[in-house]
């Protein structure tokens, strides 16, 4: 398949049902073919693509049984009375006993020799459960695949039973409009409700079932568009598993300044990311122009999914949606008291379903290796009991769990205006995930426990408020001096009082938003640095040239440390770092080792073809220390197994090497003769 980002042809598995051959049920055989093709997909980490148009598990009888057994009848004159068993004649029986096709009990009945029919297995595989034994298998394996592999399916027509849940286990989904993603086919649903409920079967997985509850991350209007979604997702992701980033070349300057400005009012967080155009004009985004993809637009609105560019470099995409919306749960035909809800969601919070969007968001983009970056800018979770029992703990958790197993470089971002909030901020905060995690804010952004409206309630209350009061007004305290005098006679004491709490109630609104802002004092991103719980401020402006350089040094560094890791997997993320940056030092010298902390400059060093080269040969010199050091346990722990391993070893090598070892031991031995024993 040929994809406009790469040179050539880039290899991928296609799995894809015949709906002309038995209306394009699975049966054994194609659950095998399936399977094959899925495992050999994953041995060779390619993509797995799926052209889902399918009718299920296939349903069969047997047909050599349906067109010779017999009926005995209650009462043979009146059949409305019902029967007792099915049987063959004993001829019947004969022409097929040999097929193993059924298992009958030889009785005698109504005076005639009969074979009753107890067990039909059938002559031919693939009419009944062992077609379920191979859905369960090749369930298993795509939901496997998905984890080795990047899959993505396109729903052309219908998929049913199986063929759904291989949609749902590979994750991403295209969905054509006219077609449908089912369990059960609206035919036999209205059998089993025993009346006309359902009219067709888009009526229960069309796109406006499955697009809206997250099933489906894309709808198109035709097969060929969505091939053109598929190849273009293709392009976000690398060309196999392990395989380096495709980098676009760069259309779009990253050193160009953001144009496009967040506001404290709700806006659209698309333009933030994508840029728009404003009076025929165009205003730009974060992102390079025209990369924006989003997906599972109309599940979960509260959040926005999707993958960008930064500089020709792909990402994952996640941000908060700052305005409210409609969330609508649909009647359904089949319950005659339910009927459609529209509930609002307000901007800035997670609710269930949002919360489930972003974990799923975060394991799709782990999967496919992308660096994510997290527009923050959630006040919190939505705790309300309906959201409680809509089970918003376990969702929220799904989003610590999808951090935790990250691969990828990780970027926090708390954009302007932004704030994130005590459990909101919990869920992404990097120590999560301190090895790949980072966390930034912007200079106008705000991160603490409660908003300060909310910790003025709890820190500085009323009493609080009056006390600041008598120490900052002098009329307040000169008032409440004079009514704290003992000499004064009853209608004296009732005016200073009523005359003090006439001053309190005048200041009260002032001096409320002084605390408010005296707690907003503490929110601001000056203290996020003094903490040490975000690295750095940025300017919203030139963040995007910002992070693009960080981006590109972490990547370089992740494939450093890979293959760190690959010569001694010993080594932590701390020991590699600081092996990166001794070789840094080196290279540059002691007077240049604060240029580490410029990520232009170490994406300079990490893409030098020399500097490359040293940086392989320092890699090798630690493979050969760690396997040194490996045969040196195995031989402290077992001396007679390491010794007979030793000259297994020295057996295979070439002449020219034994040669070269039985020198080493004959200096050994001149050096120590305990030796000798070893070299005989």
């Amino acid at each position: 398949l040929k994809k406009d980002c790469f040179d050539g042809s880039d290899e991928q598995f296609c799995d894809a049902n015949d709906i002309t051959f038995k209306i394009g049920t699975f049966g054994p055989k194609e659950d095998r073919l399936f399977m094959k093709a899925s495992e050999l997909s994953r041995a060779h980490k390619l993509p797995r693509i799926y052209l889902s148009v399918n009718s299920g598990a296939r349903i069969g009888l047997a047909d050599e049984i349906k067109t010779m057994f017999r009926v005995c009848w209650i009462d043979s004159k009146q059949p409305d009375k019902g029967f007792k068993y099915l049987y063959l004649t004993p001829a019947d029986y004969k022409t097929i006993s040999s097929k193993n096709s059924v298992q009958a009990e030889l009785i005698e009945d109504e005076g005639e020799t009969r074979y009753k029919i107890t067990t039909i297995i059938g002559e031919k595989d693939g009419i009944g459960v062992e077609n379920l034994q191979g859905s369960g298998m090749i369930a298993g394996e795509t939901s496997r695949a998905y984890d080795d592999v990047f899959t993505i399916s396109l729903v052309t027509c219908r998929s049913v039973g199986i063929g759904s849940y291989l949609v749902r286990l590979g994750q991403r989904v295209v969905q054509v409009d006219n077609s449908c993603i089912i369990l059960t086919g609206a035919s036999a649903l209205n059998m089993v409700l025993g009346r006309q409920v359902y009219t067709s079967n888009t009526q229960l997985g069309g796109t406006q079932i499955m697009y809206n509850n997250g099933v489906s991350h894309l709808t198109v209007k035709d097969d060929f568009n969505g091939v053109i979604k598929i190849f273009q997702w293709l392009s976000y992701v690398p060309k196999y598993k392990g395989a380096s980033l495709p980098l676009w070349p760069q259309t779009d300057p990253v050193s160009r300044p953001i144009e496009y400005m967040p506001t404290k009012a709700p806006y659209d967080p698309r333009n933030m990311v994508a840029g728009t155009t404003v009076d025929g004009s165009w205003i730009s985004g974060f992102f390079d122009k025209g990369s924006w993809v989003e997906c599972l637009n109309n599940w979960a609105k509260t959040v926005i999914t999707g993958r960008a560019r930064l500089g020709g470099i792909p990402m994952g995409v996640i941000c908060t949606e700052t305005r409210s919306v409609e969330c609508e749960d649909p009647a359904d035909p089949a319950n005659l008291d339910t009927e459609t809800k529209i509930t609002q969601q307000a901007g800035q919070v997670w609710f269930p379903d949002s919360a489930y969007k972003t974990a799923q968001a975060i394991k799709d983009f782990n999967r496919e290796e992308l660096p994510l970056i997290i527009f923050a800018n959630w006040r919190g979770f939505s705790g309300g009991m309906r959201d409680m029992y809509g089970e918003i703990l376990k969702y929220g958790a799904y989003i610590v769990d999808g951090l935790v197993e990250y691969n990828q470089p990780v970027f926090v971002y708390i954009p302007p205006h932004g704030e994130l909030r005590g459990g909101a901020w919990v869920v992404v905060d990097p120590k999560i995930n301190p090895d790949v995690m980072e966390m930034y804010a912007d200079k106008d952004s705000r991160g603490g426990v409660l908003e300060p409206e909310g910790t003025v309630t709890v820190q500085f209350k009323q009493k609080d408020i009056v006390q600041t009061m008598k120490r900052i007004d002098p009329l307040y305290n000169d008032l409440f001096k004079k009514n704290s005098k003992d000499d004064m006679s009853h209608e004296d004491r009732k005016k200073r009082v009523s005359e003090l709490r006439n001053r309190e109630a005048y200041l009260m609104p002032a001096y409320h938003m002084i605390s408010t802002t005296f707690a907003d004092l503490h929110d601001t991103p000056q203290r996020m640095v003094a903490k040490g719980v975000v690295q750095e401020i940025l300017e919203w402006r030139t963040a995007r040239e910002f992070f693009y350089w960080r981006v590109k040094r972490r990547i370089l560094e992740f494939d450093a440390k890979k293959r760190l890791r690959a010569a001694n997997k010993n080594l932590n993320h701390g020991q590699m770092l600081s092996m990166l940056r001794r070789w840094f030092i080196e290279s540059k010298g002691p007077v240049q080792n604060y240029l580490w902390d410029e990520d232009k400059a170490v994406v300079a060093w990490l893409s030098d073809p020399e500097e490359q080269q040293s940086i392989s040969d320092n890699i090798r010199i630690i493979q050969k220390d760690a396997l040194i050091q490996k045969i040196d346990s195995l031989a402290s722990s077992n001396e007679e197994s390491a010794l007979e391993a030793v000259i297994g070893l020295l057996q295979k090598m070439p002449p020219r090497q034994q040669g070269e070892v039985k020198k080493l031991l004959e200096s050994l031995v001149q050096k120590d003769p305990e030796i000798e024993d070893i070299k005989e």
